[in-house]
């Protein structure tokens, strides 16, 4: 904000969330031509990140220019580790060449999930607790090992981000990303979903063993529908059930098709669960939240640590963990790793050879058509 305006303002706790749209950021911090959208009561305020300017230096420090590099930083995939030693969860002391180890640890794991698929970041340079950026488009500074991809018929006309290696992978740890969501779609099928997500947001202090009904709940209602599903941990204090598609109807036939579902659960339970997202609502409840099934929707990925206390990472699991699961967030960056190690088996095993699609039967059982 210029100098003058700053004179003159009054700072309020921010509470409420709306959805603006944009061409731009401007060089000064404005948003060229702004358009109100609404309000967004799903979303709470502090999990809101502020959308960095393109013309902004990516690696970030006190400056805006590149630290340079030092004789003995790091290197991963090719990709030099700059401020290894700069603290990013200073809760337990996580650094961000500790964030680098894990990738290295997981990545045959994560990239399955990942590459060649348009993704959203999180990126909090400066670590979780400090300001925090969401970021969809290229900017300075950005390793070359972070592709750019034209996506027609989206929000912006600038490039979106993609990544097709682990090179790509520790480009995102350099620039400080906390959080990878990806757009439910591979490059190769930009306008075809290959996912179906229902995204369990339940209310503040709602218990454990509710969640945990509710996603067998779902999972047992998408399999009388001929759906397979998989279960994920988010990292936060939900659960995502996710069916796998394969890529053929566009996002015109899938969102409306997620949405019957989750109205369908409503009908059945509603004491349980709710599909609207203002918040008066889902006291008490679960929000099934059917919006990553949009085109630009997302949803974090497989392994990707999240920018909260702790590091608690998103971690696929089988459904036979759900039972004994103590938390909706069991692991974190520090704990991942042996779980991995120890796996005699993928908790996904199966999830890219499945085929399936929406059928006419499927619709109809929900009401459409």
């Amino acid at each position: 904000m210029p100098a003058p305006e700053r004179k003159d303002a009054v700072w309020l706790e921010p509470k409420l969330v709306a959805e603006v749209a944009y061409t731009e950021w401007t060089r000064d911090g404005r948003l060229r031509h702004p358009s109100f959208k609404g309000l967004r009561e799903d979303k709470q305020a502090r999990e809101v990140h502020r959308e960095r300017r393109d013309d902004e230096e990516a690696p970030m420090a006190t400056t805006r220019t590149a630290p340079a590099k030092k004789a003995g930083d790091p290197t991963f995939g090719g990709i030099t580790l700059t401020n290894p030693d700069r603290v990013l969860y200073p809760d337990i002391g996580l650094t961000k060449l500790d964030l680098a180890r894990y990738y290295e640890a997981v990545a045959p794991f994560m990239l399955p999930y990942a590459v060649n698929r348009p993704i959203s970041l999180v990126r909090c340079p400066e670590g979780y607790a400090k300001e925090c950026f969401f970021q969809r488009h290229a900017m300075k500074g950005m390793s070359k090992a972070i592709k750019e991809i034209p996506i027609a018929g989206g929000e912006s006309k600038k490039k979106y981000l993609y990544i097709e290696d682990e090179s790509g992978l520790f480009g995102l740890v350099q620039i400080g990303v906390l959080e990878i969501h990806d757009w439910g779609v591979a490059l190769d099928h930009i306008n075809e979903p290959d996912r179906l997500v229902f995204d369990l947001d339940p209310d503040e202090g709602l218990d454990l063993a509710i969640l945990k009904a509710a996603a067998v709940e779902v999972r047992d209602f998408l399999a009388d529908l001929g759906f397979t599903s998989f279960l994920k941990s988010t990292g936060g204090k939900g659960l995502h059930v996710v069916a796998p598609l394969t890529p053929k109807q566009c996002w015109d036939e899938v969102k409306p098709f997620a949405k019957a579902i989750a109205d369908a659960l409503v009908s059945a339970r509603p004491d349980r669960y709710t599909a609207n997202p203002l918040k008066k609502t889902r006291e008490g409840k679960i929000f099934v939240d059917y919006l990553r099934n949009q085109r630009g929707g997302s949803a974090i990925v497989n392994y990707s640590t999240r920018a909260k206390a702790g590091a608690p990472v998103a971690c696929p699991l089988r459904w036979d963990e759900l039972k004994g699961l103590k938390a909706a967030a069991p692991y974190t960056a520090r704990t991942l790793p042996a779980r991995l190690k120890a796996m005699k088996r993928d908790p996904w095993e199966g999830f890219f050879s499945t085929r399936q699609s929406i059928t006419t039967k499927a619709r109809k059982a929900v009401g459409q058509g």
